[in-house]
């Protein structure tokens, strides 16, 4: 049994928390360096573009992995990866192709191993919500985000609906616009792609 904490405990306590500028910022807040991520969203409107922006933000402040269960490595993945211009960051990014969730454990038992891991998609992982559960207790330091399938404008599945309830930031996706929900503050949407974000909401609204 862990030792309960006092208010001494908490008031020390340091967390490590990354510096958002500018429309991070606005959308993100100043976001701790662990727990649980959620995005989600239909095909086709951004959400693998949003996974990469999000990735070399990461990147950006320490070692980020991105898990492509869903895609792997491919013409498509590599053109994805170049146009958000990774190379600005490539020290501190790793793209992990189709890595089974069985060996992304061992990865991240090794010393120096990515603080950062997107998973895309959860739906491709096969976790179960108490698997989930296990994978972030066993590396609480660690921040996870979980790329997910959309039904309508809900995340797909029970395991997604669930772990949408632990996330510390939450990501809905669509139109080339994210809209989060973050317990850091932000909550302005975020334009993932200026021109498609014009057209879509221009024909739909």
């Amino acid at each position: 049994m862990k030792r309960a904490l006092n208010l001494n405990d908490i008031a020390n306590y340091r967390p490590d928390v990354l510096d958002f500028k500018g429309e991070w910022l606005a959308s993100f807040g100043k976001p701790e360096l662990k727990g649980t991520w959620l995005v989600w969203g239909n095909s086709g409107n951004g959400k693998t573009r949003f996974a990469l922006q999000l990735a070399k933000q990461f990147a950006r402040y320490t070692k980020t992995a991105y898990d492509t269960l869903e895609e792997g490595l491919s013409l498509t993945m590599q053109q994805a990866v170049m146009s958000v211009g990774m190379s600005d960051v490539s020290r501190r990014f790793v793209l992990l192709d189709k890595e089974p969730v069985e060996d992304l454990l061992n990865r991240l038992k090794k010393p120096r191993s990515p603080r950062v891991i997107i998973i895309d998609s959860l739906q491709y992982t096969g976790l179960t919500y108490e698997a989930y559960r296990q994978l972030v207790s066993a590396f609480r330091n660690k921040l996870f985000v979980f790329v997910s399938h959309a039904e309508g404008k809900e995340p797909k599945g029970n395991t997604a609906q669930s772990i949408r309830y632990d996330a510390s930031v939450k990501v809905r996706i669509e139109g080339y616009r994210a809209f989060p929900m973050s317990r850091y503050g932000g909550g302005e949407p975020y334009t993932i792609w200026k021109k498609g974000a014009e057209d879509y909401w221009l024909e739909n609204n």
